[in-house]
This record gives structure tokens, sequence and C-alpha cells, in this order.
């Protein structure tokens, strides 16, 4: 899988998401789960990461590459004026 891309969005505490991933084994994926960690960051540094969980975009052949984005969100209280989020740590369990 790659680095996420980040994209801001109009709300402080959602930002668009971007992640590739190339299926280098030798059968399809036909399931998982993507785990994203989302960094609530201040002027102090970082507060607090929260982890939210999506479905990998399958199937993925063997061989084969998918890209999906996802709006990553996390509740608007936690994210206070001068703050923001980075979404940075990127997991996959593949089935």
């Amino acid at each position: 899988m790659s680095e996420p891309t980040r994209e801001a969005t109009d709300q402080r505490w959602c930002e668009k998401v971007t992640v590739s991933f190339r299926n280098t084994g030798g059968s399809a994926v036909r399931s998982g789960t993507v785990t994203l960690g989302t960094h609530i960051i201040g002027a102090l540094g970082d507060w607090a990461t929260i982890d939210s969980t999506r479905a990998l975009p399958v199937p993925i052949a063997a061989g084969a590459g998918s890209t999906k984005t996802w709006t990553v969100c996390v509740d608007d209280w936690r994210v206070p004026l001068g703050m923001h989020i980075e979404t940075r740590d990127v997991s996959v369990q593949w089935k």
C-alpha cells in the first residue's frame, strides 16, 4: 500500500484520504479492512489519534492494484479552532 495522500475539506475535522493498494500475491484479495489513524494536531503538537476502519476496495486480482479515496472525519468537538487533523497511519488486514 502507499502512504496516504491527504486533501483538506471545508471542515477542519474532516479530510479526503487516498491510498493505493497493490496485490503482490498469487491469488485475488476478496475481503479485508483498512484502518486509518487520524492525528489531532494543536499548537503544542499531537493531542490524540483516532482510528477508523473501512472496507478494503476489493476484489484486487493477483498482480493488480486499486486506489480508494475516503472522507475521514472525527467528532467536530475534538478539533477546536486552531487545531487540525492529519491522517498519517494506514494498516491493512487482507483476507
